[in-house]
């Protein structure tokens, strides 16, 4: 009779890095993915990506099917995948959607923000008035996502954050941004530091009113972008 393998130390060390790197390479792809290092519905090829990520062709396929089952990349025959692309009803819709779960987040931060979650967040909207400057837009928009990631964190409340995660709303703006806008929107700190105003006070009424505010003024701010020339 066959005597079966023996599962030792060596082999749980061995299953733990494998982890690990797919955990790594899966980080490492979504964020670039998010931070719009490559164009809506671009070609991902494997090539270019296990060098980039230095991980196996193995690896590299277990990354992809996850993050095409969460939505950030769409698979096709032949095992082509692609970059996401949004259709302007789409995203209308996922930042509608954006509006009412980050509301709920914010008045949840409110109640649950400690002092450090609030001092991060200060520095987070001071940072943001040092890049109201021509060239300042992309670091912008990084404090931007840390600002509601922060605000996340503090709400300390996973339902929510794993709803609003599945919205994939960065792609959706990384998609539809205003290239030739030279810094970010006007008023976009100002509503910002009202947000965490209310947060600091602990008033979840007032948090989720002012975190409407701005997603709305966002969105409209997009529909003013993408809204077709009428007919004359």
């Amino acid at each position: 009779m066959a005597q079966a393998a023996e599962i030792g130390p060596s082999n749980e060390v061995a299953s733990d890095s494998s982890a690990n790197r797919t955990s790594q390479a899966y980080n490492d792809l979504r964020g670039l993915l998010l931070s719009g290092h490559y164009e809506p519905d671009s070609r991902l090829t494997e090539s270019e990506l296990t060098t980039r990520l230095g991980v196996s062709r193995g690896t590299l396929r277990s990354v992809l099917a996850r993050l095409a089952q969460e939505g950030y990349v769409t698979a096709e025959a032949h095992r082509s995948v692609r970059t996401r692309s949004f259709s302007v009803s789409e995203a209308l819709e996922i930042l509608e959607t954006r509006e009412v779960l980050e509301s709920a987040l914010a008045a949840s931060a409110a109640s649950h923000a400690t002092d450090a979650d609030i001092a991060a967040m200060t520095e987070t909207c001071e940072r943001m008035w040092e890049c109201q400057v021509p060239g300042g837009r992309d670091e912008y928009w990084r404090l931007n996502r840390r600002f509601h990631e922060q605000i996340r964190e503090a709400a300390r409340h996973a339902t929510l954050s794993r709803f609003v995660d599945s919205l994939l709303h960065p792609l959706v703006m990384q998609q539809y941004k205003d290239v030739d806008r030279a810094h970010p929107r006007a008023d976009s700190v100002k509503e910002h530091e009202a947000i965490l105003a209310t947060i600091a006070t602990h008033n979840p009424e007032a948090a989720a009113a002012a975190m409407r505010h701005h997603l709305s003024a966002a969105r409209r701010a997009l529909q003013l972008q993408l809204a077709e020339p009428t007919d004359a």
